[in-house]
């Protein structure tokens, strides 16, 4: 190689792998200080893409999740209305078998008949009060709401669950009671609250069978989020012992080529000395 004093090749050399060491550092550095292993599109682009995809993906999730515990809630208010129901009609129940004893008088079956149309009536004023965020889950006609448990847009991303048609006369007490002379109407009444409690039971079949299904989903929902969260992070962000190794390795290598830098410039100025002086 020809040795020219007007062009330092060495030192221009060195300068260059400096600062290729240099941006390496600051890199390094960057990605410990912010945590990700891709900061900008020229990072990775592909990786960009990716991982915004899973990422929204995986936000989208969260949400799904929260949609299932909400409809779970919703289905287990309407449950436990249900449930309170149940017990006015044993209740319903008792009064009806204790009016069927011949030994009572009109007297005593009116007195009973005014306990047993109070709880009718409950059972009305139940159904209307369970209610969630402004919706009846129990009076009223059969209603089916879609919660939304996935992040999609097909059926497979609904789950439907059915409320209301409880009350009195849908549970076919309105017209019955345990007064009378005799106790006919008392084994009607009876007859009756058999029949109502099946329905009701049918109607809390349906919501316990809904939460157990909506737990399912949420499970799901949740498991997909986590491999979702992992499969970004794999991407997206750095290993810090490994930017650790790579900022130890660029600093010693600035200062290796500081030093050489040195060297190169002072390399012309020694020749030339050595010349001048032969």
């Amino acid at each position: 190689m020809p040795f020219s004093i007007y062009t330092n090749v060495p030192s221009l050399l060195i300068q260059q792998a400096m600062h290729r060491n240099q941006a390496g550092l600051e890199r390094s550095l960057l990605r410990i200080s912010s945590g990700f292993r891709i900061n900008s599109a020229a990072d990775d682009a592909a990786g960009v893409a990716f991982s915004a995809r899973m990422d929204g993906q995986s936000r989208s999730h969260s949400v799904a999740e929260r949609n299932t515990s909400t409809a779970i809630s919703m289905a287990s208010t309407a449950d436990d209305g249900a449930a309170e129901i149940g017990d006015v009609l044993t209740r319903m129940r008792e009064l009806a078998v204790e009016a069927k004893d011949g030994v009572l008088t009109l007297t005593e079956r009116a007195a009973l008949d005014v306990e047993y149309q109070e709880l009718r009536a409950e059972i009305d004023r139940l159904a209307g009060a369970t209610t969630f965020n402004g919706t009846q889950l129990l009076s009223g006609s059969n209603t089916t709401i879609a919660f939304q448990v996935g992040i999609g847009s097909t059926v497979n991303d609904l789950i439907s669950v059915g409320f209301g048609g409880v009350s009195a006369s849908n549970l076919g007490l309105a017209a019955t009671s345990v007064t009378g002379s005799a106790a006919t109407n008392a084994t009607t009444a009876l007859t009756a609250i058999d029949l109502a409690i099946v329905d009701l039971g049918t109607t809390r079949t349906r919501l316990g069978s809904a939460v157990n299904r909506l737990g399912f989903a949420l499970s799901h929902s949740q498991g997909m989020r986590s491999n979702l969260d992992a499969s970004v992070s794999a991407i997206r962000d750095a290993d810090l012992a490994e930017e650790a190794s790579h900022v130890a390795r660029y600093q010693v290598l600035i200062e290796a080529g500081s030093a050489a830098l040195a060297a190169a410039h002072g390399l012309g100025a020694t020749l030339i000395k050595k010349l001048l002086d032969f």
